[in-house]
């Protein structure tokens, strides 16, 4: 039998897609199998999510990662040599204890989800498995619905829209790969109605395009008729998927929307967001109010919770406590699961897990600093998650991941087997 023992881990700065230090770790097992994952990074962040370990200072704008490196080489690795690496249970405990704060303060999240991801990656190999093959452990898997970025707003363009994400959704979908052809199409499309509308100014972090627009809702007039043009039925064959990432302009119950030169109350904002619901092919919204306003959330999912997807990320922090609660509170109906987030894997699987009892949509997501590392395409498919949110369909840490589902789909043959819009948590079809 291959010896799955952890013999050492290996902390290495790269760089993420907006040219950011960021931590890569390496695990080698005594077999001599091995494994690598890099930490992502946001910019539109939780405040209760684990926090990267920066250095801080004058050097690459404070945001090198020598410290969190010294960590996996030093304190990390000599406690985790030795240890069975197929227990990812009992490894990550010992991460969380090592650590012993409540957000992956001492040790960097970026460190702990570096170092819990590559012995996955290791484990995987040592046992001559895919990842997601490996993570499924003989259950079903289904190939992912993507959720992908056309026009991105928010904290990834400079704040030009105050709404962060526009997505489509290929709800007519029969296959992963015809979902991305499909939406390679309303790309396509999106960037030449920008070109004729002399909007077309580049791309956003995510790789969506750049909005260059005169209000919130411009955007949403502009996809659907993408759709259209990209020849596809709005509702039927796509639909639209938003993130508002409320958080980052709305507090204490009071949203201020700089593009459109106005400020709304709790109800305000609602009404807004029930008013593009009921004249857009709108079938999920991503935090549609702010992480501090439960009652806002709560308010509006009883409004329309019945008819879309609604998705807590900043309001959930892919914590399972938090999922338990927001289920109760009846808060939303979907939860978005960032690795990093929670800063390991067995904590991310517990958000996973808490949002498939209750019932919720399950979307495996990456954040807007991204690198090549595909470990999340992994995740979704391996914990049959149902849906993938990765950012756009253009720079290449977003077409790593959609081209590494595709090659799983391919590998799984006959037997490959597509979510689709059944994935969604509310399916008004």
């Amino acid at each position: 039998m291959t010896d799955t023992t952890i013999a050492s881990i290996l902390a290495r700065r790269v760089w993420d897609s907006r040219g950011r230090p960021t931590v890569e770790a390496e695990v080698r097992l005594g077999g001599g199998a091995r494994g690598r994952a890099i930490a992502p990074a946001g910019a539109s962040r939780g405040t209760h999510e684990a926090i990267d370990l920066r250095d801080g200072g004058a050097a690459l704008g404070g945001m090198d990662v020598t410290l969190a490196l010294g960590n996996v080489n030093g304190p990390i690795a000599a406690r985790l040599q030795g240890m069975d690496a197929t227990d990812q249970s009992r490894v990550d405990a010992e991460l969380i204890a090592l650590d012993n704060t409540a957000n992956k303060a001492r040790l960097g999240g970026n460190a702990t989800i570096a170092v819990s991801m590559a012995i996955l990656h290791a484990v995987a190999m040592a046992n001559d498995m895919p990842l997601y093959a490996w993570l499924a452990a003989g259950n079903p898997v289904r190939l992912p619905l993507p959720e992908i970025q056309i026009f991105g707003g928010g904290a990834h363009a400079g704040r030009r829209v105050d709404i962060q994400d526009f997505m489509v959704i290929a709800t007519g979908a029969r296959t992963f790969a015809e979902a991305l052809t499909m939406t390679a199409e309303v790309y396509r499309a999106a960037g030449q109605a920008m070109s004729d509308a002399g909007k077309l100014q580049g791309v956003a972090d995510e790789g969506g395009f750049w909005p260059v627009f005169d209000s919130n809702e411009e955007a949403l007039g502009m996809l659907t008729r993408a759709i259209e043009k990209a020849g596809y039925r709005p509702g039927e064959d796509m639909a639209i998927s938003l993130d508002i990432a409320a958080s980052e302009f709305g507090r204490d119950g009071r949203y201020t929307l700089g593009l459109d030169r106005r400020e709304l109350d709790r109800d305000g904002m609602i009404a807004m967001l029930l008013d593009w619901c009921g004249r857009y092919p709108i079938v999920s919204i991503e935090d549609p109010l702010a992480e501090d306003d439960r009652e806002g959330m709560r308010a509006f999912t009883a409004a329309i919770g019945g008819r879309i997807q609604i998705i807590g990320d900043d309001y959930l922090v892919t914590s399972a406590g938090r999922v338990d609660a927001a289920a109760s509170d009846r808060a939303c109906n979907a939860v978005l699961i960032k690795p990093n987030q929670a800063g390991t894997v067995t904590e991310t699987r517990a958000a996973l897990d808490a949002g498939q009892r209750a019932g919720f949509g399950t979307i495996v997501s990456a954040r807007s600093g991204e690198t090549e590392d595909v470990t999340i395409v992994h995740l979704a498919t391996g914990w049959n998650a149902g849906q993938l949110k990765v950012g756009s369909f253009a720079r290449s840490e977003r077409m790593a991941k959609w081209n590494e589902a595709l090659r799983v789909e391919e590998a799984l043959g006959p037997d490959a087997v597509f979510a689709g819009r059944a994935a969604l948590a509310v399916n008004p079809w």
